[in-house]
């Protein structure tokens, strides 16, 4: 099994986070961010990656530590468990309807993070998160967990769905590109032999 392990603490928060990528998509997930929490179970339960978290920030503050940080967490964990990157696909994307919306996801586990973002928000608020929130985390996701990430909201009008899309189309993709590849198990997807910098 694929797994990591991360325990992550500062003066803003402090975040346990265990994964194991070759799971059935079991979660057990509490940040104290309601809302939060229901994205991180959209992104469990459609990737098929086992995830909990417990997460302790300055809520009383506002909720960006928190978030950010719960992303950084899981993308430090999603690392840890992938390990030299040998057999991976690498490469996926994933179209998600929600409705009247529609998202792409593409990504590349690179170790080159990268986050192009195109995803707009008519609501300031979804429930008491605020919506900027939302690019933070997957920011912080890419980052730590070393992918280039494309998000790309195409069209839709409920702010609900428009998120929850983003978040199972990342699900969707993830789930491809950790997917050990059975004609190349025992390589590095790169012709470099390693994964990092310039190809």
């Amino acid at each position: 099994m694929r797994e990591g392990r991360i325990e992550r603490t500062t003066n803003e928060t402090k975040i346990e986070v265990s994964l194991n990528l070759d799971g059935t998509g079991s979660y057990d997930v509490k940040t104290g961010i309601g809302f939060l929490d229901h994205m991180m179970e959209q992104l469990s339960r459609h990737s098929l990656i086992d995830l909990n978290v417990r997460a302790e920030g300055d809520l009383h503050i506002d909720f960006h530590h928190t978030t950010e940080d719960t992303g950084i967490a899981i993308g430090m964990a999603f690392a840890k468990a992938l390990g030299d990157l040998k057999g991976i696909r690498r490469y996926a994307s994933a179209y998600i309807p929600m409705d009247e919306t529609l998202t792409r996801v593409a990504l590349d586990i690179s170790n080159r993070p990268y986050l192009i973002w195109k995803v707009d928000f008519s609501r300031d608020k979804l429930g008491d998160m605020d919506t900027e929130l939302f690019k933070e985390w997957f920011q912080a996701f890419a980052q730590a967990a070393g992918i280039t990430l494309h998000v790309e909201n195409l069209y839709g009008e409920n702010n609900h769905h428009i998120i929850e899309s983003c978040f199972k189309a990342l699900a969707r993709a993830l789930r491809d590109a950790v997917e050990i590849d059975p004609r190349r198990a025992d390589a590095v997807p790169s012709t470099k032999g390693v994964l990092g910098g310039s190809l």
